[in-house]
């Protein structure tokens, strides 16, 4: 069978199950890792690469930063700080989502989401909120607040150097470019939760993928506390001055860890019981399907078929829309980098070939990479509050997919504004 016609075969199959939940869901990750390497479209270092992904090793690290956190009592006091000013559950909910988005702006996604999931976890068990009710909005929060500067995510850089290409330098977007979008978005976000999203999310007593966390933790002694609380704080500043002492986000965290154990702060036992493995190989195990997309040419055979039928001389609004779908589309099952990376270049050049400026184009493109908040797949901050938010996959089809339409919504409206396909 051709590689394209199997890789979405195998797709199509993984989104059932996925779907449906008659495995779990860690399993199915791991039948679509060998099934891609007896179809011979992976080679078993392919496949099994995502176990070395250095967001995999990110996830073990902050797992037991967080999980310190949480074993010391810290977690716990610092939810009650919390709990004393926002009282109400859609105040801590709108207080977690506006901390998580704006450290998102400026440090890594990923980063921010491991680091305040413990918090909120300590939030939840002071409040007395569900964490399923907090967990998710932390993750999505985390995905909007990048698009809030040009360092906020790894696909604003690319649409950044691909304007500057297709305008030969004449073009580029400035440091908060973004945020005249960003921030749009993140107000109807923040606006979604507090009203209608906040009804769809699970109510769920706890998670069922990190017993850490489903435990009451005991008050241990004060320097343990501190010294957790400290090497967290350490880890933080280390990532985001990581350009500057010269070692990427993964050897920090897993420096952080190391530190917790050897302390004495945590024993190697609960380090190892704070990892999520499900997490893990659910993470690790849908990376070869992204590989395997660019690989055979099915994510660009996937978007160029649906640019084609919109005729030769589309309307750049309608381009704009339908760019749009295909990003936020692919990035539900495949890095959301990977998916700017694919299709900036094809919207870009339909768009100066249109004679239109390819700012809206581009920026739509990158936005609905953005917007992966239909699969605990989509972003890896998705995958790390899965178990421990005790969510199930339908979970994010539920409350993330109406979020997606209101990301198009505001797209589509503002982005010919801000940036006109034609302006004087």
């Amino acid at each position: 069978m051709d590689a394209q016609l199997l890789t979405l075969a195998i797709l199509m199959v993984a989104i059932v199950l996925f779907v449906s939940e008659k495995i779990p869901l860690a399993l199915t990750a791991m039948l679509v890792l060998i099934s891609l390497v007896l179809g011979d479209i992976l080679t078993p270092e392919e496949a099994f690469s995502g176990f070395i992904n250095k967001n995999v090793i990110l996830f073990c690290a902050m797992f037991v930063v967080g999980g310190a956190l949480f074993e010391t009592g810290m977690a716990n006091r610092i939810g009650g700080i919390v709990t004393h000013f926002a009282k109400t559950e859609r105040q801590l909910l709108l207080a977690i989502m506006l901390v998580t988005a704006i450290l998102s702006g400026f440090l890594s996604n990923t980063g921010t989401a491991a680091v305040l999931i413990p918090a909120v976890v300590g939030i939840a068990s002071r409040s007395g909120i569900r964490r399923s009710k907090l967990l998710m909005p932390l993750a999505f929060a985390s995905a909007m607040g990048g698009n809030l500067s040009l360092i906020g995510a790894p696909g604003n850089l690319i649409v950044d150097s691909t304007l500057s290409k297709m305008t030969d330098g004449a073009q580029s977007f400035g440091f908060f470019s973004f945020a005249m979008i960003g921030i749009p978005m993140m107000i109807f976000g923040l606006l979604y939760f507090l009203t209608i999203g906040y009804k769809l999310l699970p109510d769920r007593p706890g998670g069922d993928g990190v017993e850490m966390y489903d435990e009451q933790p005991a008050m241990a002694p004060l320097w343990k506390q501190y010294l957790a609380l400290g090497v967290l704080v350490l880890t933080i500043l280390a990532m985001v001055f990581d350009d500057v002492i010269g070692f990427p986000m993964h050897v920090i965290g897993v420096t952080g860890a190391l530190l917790l154990v050897l302390t004495g702060v945590m024993k190697e036992r609960r380090a190892l019981d704070a990892i999520d493995s499900r997490v893990i190989f659910l993470f690790a195990g849908m990376l070869p399907m992204a590989i395997a997309m660019q690989k055979t040419g099915l994510g660009t055979m996937m978007a160029e078929h649906v640019v084609a039928y919109l005729g030769e001389a589309p309307s750049p609004r309608v381009l704009l829309s339908v760019l749009f779908v295909i990003s936020a589309g692919l990035s539900q099952f495949m890095s959301n980098t990977a998916t700017t990376a694919l299709l900036a270049p094809i919207g870009g050049a339909i768009s100066v070939g249109l004679g239109a400026d390819p700012s809206a184009v581009l920026m739509a493109i990158c936005i609905g990479g953005s917007c992966a908040f239909a699969t605990p797949l989509g972003m890896p901050a998705n995958t790390m509050v899965l178990g421990i938010g005790g969510y199930r996959f339908n979970d994010y089809v539920k409350a993330g997919l109406p979020l997606v339409v209101v990301g198009y919504l505001v797209s589509v409206v503002l982005l010919p504004i801000i940036w006109p396909f034609y302006p004087a």
